[in-house]
């Protein structure tokens, strides 16, 4: 029997498959967002959630209602592009696949997901002991409790793990009785639910390297805490710090607490009894004095619906970097599935265009286009996609190293 040719249409369709399928922590996440823009560049506004304060009596106490509000912009553009001859097109959609369409979708997944888990430097809380591998239930187990102490919603939560503490996580579970359903894909070497979190490893997972970070710093003038009326769009501050030695440089993504100062429960306000953490927006080197002004997040509000810590930090209270100075820390994201989203759209389908397709389907978008180059007689086929990444409530989600 005589083969079909292959059509744009066909390519397009195996072609969001197996993006789909080579997806991980793209698949994770949000990807429900308006699909009206299409172009590099366009960019769309998403409202933060209002929170509200629970009154006394019957008297009602208006509160005011502060909306922030985020923007998320299409700045990922990529696509893989090959050479082949016609005959190619007279192969089998199973043979095409294999030789052409799945490992340009592999390098265009990985590609997406490296982007997305860029995201960690968004990510304030980071449990473990930075440096060492995950190898135990109990490790693991210090993500879910955070999540919990910070009113995470317990659906929808997900871990994504780099490969070696993946593997430290399943060595510690050989002894562990399986049940039949689990026992073939622990031999994979699948993790699967953990302790209700959906775990995957994805390779792509970063590793954060440290600022230098030396020195003896500082918070240097009390009361440094903020309204959510001033943040609401940023959910961030700037925190005046000393005490670095000179021209130190703290980095994007670098963690740190403040003594004195600690998380609270999101919904009743009560000390958790832990230090908050706080993450570096933008990397600043200290003055030849040692002096520093961070963009940092969480912002440090004290008292009402939108409350982040016990205290404000006193003069002079001592911070506390989590890590040591230039050092690289692989990173694990524990997550739920609305901390990030993925925004994939349609490309626009060029009038001049003759073999051309695009399909979209659960958030995802690929477009299909091929042409013949005359100048070289050579034909050509490239696969695009368009994108974007935001972390959209970083509170929703920790790093997590080993114990």
């Amino acid at each position: 029997m005589a083969n079909t040719v292959i059509t744009p249409s066909i390519i397009a369709k195996v072609a969001l498959a197996q993006l789909e399928n080579n997806l991980v922590f793209g698949r994770s996440v949000y990807r429900d967002y308006d699909r009206e823009f299409n172009k590099v560049g366009d960019t769309i506004s998403i409202r933060r959630p209002v929170n509200f304060t629970a009154q006394d009596g019957a008297v009602a106490v208006t509160q005011d209602v502060t909306e922030g509000k985020l923007s998320l912009t299409l700045d990922k553009r990529k696509h893989v592009s090959w050479l082949f001859n016609t005959q190619d097109l007279t192969l089998s959609i199973e043979k095409y696949n294999e030789r052409y369409i799945q490992p340009a979708l592999i390098a265009l997944a990985n590609q997406i997901d490296f982007d997305g888990l860029q995201l960690y430097k968004k990510v304030w809380n980071w449990v473990g002991t930075p440096g060492t591998t995950l190898a135990s239930y109990a490790g693991f187990a210090k993500a879910p409790l955070r999540l919990d102490e910070m009113a995470v919603p317990q659906d929808m939560r997900k871990a994504v793990l780099n490969p070696n503490d993946k593997w430290g996580l399943l060595g510690s579970q050989t002894s562990l009785y399986v049940q039949d359903a689990a026992r073939d894909a622990y031999r994979r070497g699948d993790l699967g639910d953990i302790g209700g979190i959906m775990t995957s490893m994805d390779q792509n997972m970063a590793t954060h390297t440290t600022g230098a970070m030396a020195g003896t710093p500082l918070i240097n003038g009390a009361s440094q805490n903020v309204t959510y009326a001033t943040s609401a769009n940023t959910e961030s501050q700037s925190l005046i710090t000393d005490g670095w030695t000179a021209s130190t440089t703290i980095l994007e993504g670098d963690v740190f607490t403040i003594a004195g100062v600690n998380a609270v429960n999101p919904k009743s306000k009560v000390s958790t009894g832990t230090l908050q953490q706080f993450v570096v927006r933008s990397a600043v080197t200290a003055d030849g004095s040692g002096n520093a002004t961070l963009t940092i997040s969480p912002p440090i509000i004290t008292s009402g619906a939108y409350q982040t810590v016990s205290a404000a930090p006193a003069d002079n209270a001592a911070i506390t970097v989590v890590g040591s100075g230039s050092t690289s820390y692989r990173q694990n994201l524990v997550f739920h599935r609305n901390a990030c989203v993925l925004a994939m759209r349609d490309l626009e389908m060029p009038d001049g265009a003759v073999f051309k397709a695009r399909e979209s389907a659960n958030g995802f978008s690929i477009r299909v286009l091929k042409w013949y180059d005359g100048e070289n007689d050579e034909e050509r086929i490239r696969l695009d996609v368009l994108y974007g990444w935001k972390a959209i409530y970083p509170h929703l989600a920790t790093r997590l190293s080993g114990t």
